[in-house]
């Protein structure tokens, strides 16, 4: 039997005979037969008796809801991890190495990927590779360094654009209006003001529990976040202000307010923009880049440098101290 793999490794196809063809000198059998290269949802072998698991899915079946809280940053690591795996086909998860990495990263770099979406996809499998060497199922953990990503133009809304568009939204939807304002003023990702619940809000502040960094932070509320927060009561029934709407409803009035204020074409124009729009307005009005990290929850300052541009008002402190130095 041949043995035909995206990542081409002799060992693999030694495991392989050794389950798929008898005669070869194994003793194994397949839970859930299957052909190479036909389903590989499940992979789970026996081998003398003892089940173990081999594929990154079924690593993923095992390990995710511990990895990882139930949100949408889960359900994008899903679509990563599963990805991979079909790439990979059968690959078993205790040989890989440096050669599967590349493999990956050519294979992301034929798809048209960035690097940014390149290195956020290799995070989510890195992280179930070092549940998987912690169980003793990998050797040693494969290199990979972080590839280097470019910053590119930070979109976000003008005061105009947030105006016409907020009442767009809010024609359609007042309580999408109100987590819109939120979001613009917390600078909060969009699954953690939904997952907000009345007791994280105490004493003007918001507690944000469910993060991707998986870090609490707790930041002041604006009075204008503060008032969307109580009118969201008229509208909420639920534990929290934004429980009650779900992510694809306010993504579908967005979209109809983008395209109602001809902004359609915009490929940055989606809710993140609130995020960005919130990180800008703080570096223009002179916040220094470590406390907008902290308010942002942003796990390296390089996260936060892609908005140091717009800092320019603390570069006057420089010209002005040269010419201090002049007279």
């Amino acid at each position: 039997m041949k043995c035909q793999l995206p990542y081409r490794s002799s060992k693999v196809c030694v495991a392989f005979l050794a389950i798929f063809d008898p005669g070869s000198g194994g003793s194994s059998d397949f839970s859930g037969s299957r052909a190479l290269g036909g389903d590989t949802t499940s992979a789970s072998v026996r081998t003398a008796g003892v089940d173990y698991v081999s594929t990154l899915a079924d690593f993923w079946r095992l390990y995710s809801d511990i990895l990882w809280e139930n949100g949408q940053h889960k359900s994008t690591c899903k679509l990563f991890i599963f990805e991979a795996n079909d790439f990979l086909r059968s690959h078993s998860i205790s040989e890989f190495d440096d050669a599967t990495i590349d493999a990956l990263v050519g294979y992301y770099r034929k798809k048209g990927n960035r690097n940014s979406t390149i290195n956020r996809k290799l995070a989510a499998i890195f992280k179930l590779l070092k549940k998987a060497e912690r169980g003793g199922h990998i050797a040693r953990l494969p290199t990979y360094l972080r590839l280097r990503e470019r910053n590119g133009r930070v979109r976000f809304l003008t005061s105009d654009e947030e105006r016409r568009i907020f009442q767009s939204i809010g024609a359609r939807n007042p309580h999408h209006e109100l987590l819109a304002v939120f979001l613009i003023d917390t600078g909060a990702r969009v699954g953690e003001a939904l997952a907000l619940k009345w007791g994280d809000i105490q004493n003007g502040n918001a507690t944000f529990w469910i993060t991707k960094s998986g870090r609490s932070r707790t930041i002041p509320l604006t009075e204008r976040a503060q008032a969307a927060l109580e009118a969201c009561r008229e509208f909420s029934r639920s534990a929290g202000p934004f429980l009650d709407i779900p992510y694809q409803n306010f993504k579908y009035n967005w979209d109809a307010s983008k395209k109602e204020c001809g902004l359609e074409s915009d490929p940055n124009m989606v809710p993140h923009i609130l995020r960005h729009t919130c990180a800008s307005r703080l570096v223009q009005a002179g916040i220094d880049l470590r406390r907008v990290q902290t308010f942002l929850g942003h796990q390296t300052i390089q996260m936060t440098l892609r908005y140091a541009h717009l800092a320019t008002n603390d570069l006057q402190q420089c010209a002005r101290a040269l010419n201090s130095l002049q007279h």
